[in-house]
């Protein structure tokens, strides 16, 4: 299981995450995680609306007990 780093760059602002620290297996299956740990909301307002939104870096290994989701998210709290 890998470490990847998520963010999304349109996420500004107030009441947004804007990144998270995920477990998984490969880097699409890293942008397809919400920082949230829930599925994707779609919603207009969201930033957070698909996959392809999200920059994905590979930051390391994870121990072969982690599953995957989100292990840290940063919510900006307005």
């Amino acid at each position: 299981m890998n470490l990847y780093l998520i963010r999304n760059p349109l996420a500004r602002g107030y009441d947004v995450f804007d990144s998270a620290v995920v477990a998984a297996a490969t880097a699409a299956a890293a942008a397809a995680t919400h920082p949230s740990g829930c599925a994707w909301d779609g919603s207009p307002t969201s930033v957070w609306t698909s996959a392809d939104k999200v920059e994905v870096r590979l930051i390391g290994r994870a121990d072969d007990a982690c599953r995957a989701g989100v292990i840290c998210a940063s919510f900006n709290a307005g």
